[in-house]
């Protein structure tokens, strides 16, 4: 008997015997080593410095009460704000206050409107873990997208907990939604935001669908919070090395749950992994190597593909959650929203 012979008998024995062992002991909790994580070589310097940043100091923030959340959310909104004005004056974009449906939003405009999409419109829906970013504070996605892409964008300022937990996001979002398909034919229209925003734009379809109302001709889910639970490979894989997110143990899990105010997390309308997406308007979605929600991407993507929808994946080298449009004038922000912008021109009419 030849040794190629004896390996490939050695081989399936050892298949054989793996598939008759008892379910449990095929699938045992495994130990990996600590490893230290170094900044990959290929990417930006300014990318490089979110890499190789220390997990974000307040991952664990543990509000108690209503006023400990808002002081909270009030404290990390003026970080935002300034990065969202910064943007917008570097990108020589404006934003005004408008009203959509009853709910609070922002018109955002580009200094020149592409040619190609004078008759299109936006729609986003910002993220922040359903407690994060609200106003002004939520605009910098937006900015980014009007710029890359010369879209004109709404963005619609929903409200949040601890004041208004679900349904009022989703209420408001849809309301802001029945509006905007006034403003443009939806044919001509696109959903996209990231994090909660991703999460809020699956939905949205999925409430869509149910109300019979016009879908957009395409959407962008970026790293969508698509199941709140901590269902996924890398909530466990990705924990401690997400810099943003870190964990679900820390303030998102505690979001998630006041978000859902006392619901099943597995209800499609606030994890819609769960929901029926045959039907979807094509996506493309984006997420890093060291995101915390890569799963929560990944299964999306899969299911949309399963669905028979069209769906493109985009994953950056390196990056946590939401960084590749953390840094306005990135390399890296500028190739995910063209990416993104590319894909509506591809879809969207005219």
């Amino acid at each position: 008997m030849s040794n190629h012979t004896k390996a490939a008998l050695l081989l399936a024995l050892g298949a054989a015997l793996w598939a008759a062992a008892p379910a449990q002991a095929q699938t045992p909790p495994r130990e990996v080593p600590a490893k230290k994580l170094t900044v990959p070589g290929d990417v930006s310097p300014d990318m490089a410095k979110l890499i190789a940043n220390p997990p974000a100091p307040f991952w664990n923030t543990d509000p108690k009460t209503p006023t400990e959340w808002k002081d909270w959310v009030n404290q990390r909104a003026q970080v935002s704000i300034g990065i969202a004005r910064d943007a917008a004056a570097k990108f020589g974009v404006k934003y005004e206050k408008i009203t959509l449906g009853g709910v609070p939003a922002y018109m955002v405009t580009p200094r020149e409107v592409a040619p190609s999409n004078r008759n299109r419109l936006l729609f986003h829906v910002h993220g922040g873990g359903y407690v994060l970013s609200p106003g002004e504070a939520a605009l910098t996605e937006a900015i980014n997208m009007a710029y890359y892409g010369s879209y004109r964008v709404v963005s619609v300022d929903y409200r949040m907990p601890p004041d208004a937990p679900y349904p009022a996001a989703m209420d408001d979002a849809t309301a802001a939604w029945k509006a905007a398909i006034k403003m443009a034919k939806p044919k001509n229209m696109a959903v996209f935001g990231t994090s909660t925003g991703g999460g809020m734009t699956l939905a949205l379809i999925l409430r869509a669908k149910k109300e019979k109302l016009p879908l957009p001709a395409a959407i962008a889910p970026g790293t969508p919070w698509s199941d709140l639970a901590e269902i996924g490979d890398s909530y466990i894989t990705n924990e401690f090395v997400d810099n943003v997110l870190v964990s679900w143990k820390g303030w998102l899990g505690r979001a998630a749950l006041l978000y859902a105010n006392g619901l099943d997390l597995k209800d499609p309308m606030l994890s819609p992994i769960y929901g029926d997406m045959h039907g979807f308007p094509p996506a493309i979605l984006t997420t890093g190597t060291r995101d915390l929600f890569l799963s929560n991407t990944v299964r999306t993507h899969r299911k949309l593909r399963q669905a028979g929808v069209e769906a493109d994946l985009n994953v950056y080298e390196g990056q946590s959650h939401a960084q590749y449009g953390a840094i306005p004038a990135a390399p890296e922000t500028k190739e995910a929203f063209t990416d993104i912008a590319r894909f509506f021109d591809k879809h969207l009419g005219k």
